[in-house]
């Protein structure tokens, strides 16, 4: 019985905590976006915010304007000169 309980608190410091802070980390990327931001995009686009909205934003990249749902973000690489702070 003991090797199953060292078993179940091994997966869950290995498998399942780093990966729910990682949607927490991910979670907070997604509020804190404003237009301005540079992001890149889980499949590879690099574009700037144009407009955010509850679930989507509004990106410019080169020529092109999308818009995309938060979830997509991967990441943001630069923040805006927005002098606005929330």
């Amino acid at each position: 019985m003991v090797p199953l309980v060292l078993l179940v608190v091994v997966f869950y410091f290995v498998l399942i905590r780093p990966q729910q802070k990682k949607a927490k980390d991910h979670a907070t990327l997604l509020k804190t976006i404003r237009p301005g931001d540079k992001i890149v995009t889980s499949s590879g686009i690099v574009a700037v915010v144009v407009t955010v909205k509850e679930k989507t934003l509004s990106i410019r990249s080169a020529d092109a304007k999308f818009e995309i749902t938060k979830s997509a973000v991967a990441e943001i690489t630069e923040r805006g000169n927005d002098s606005r702070e929330s």
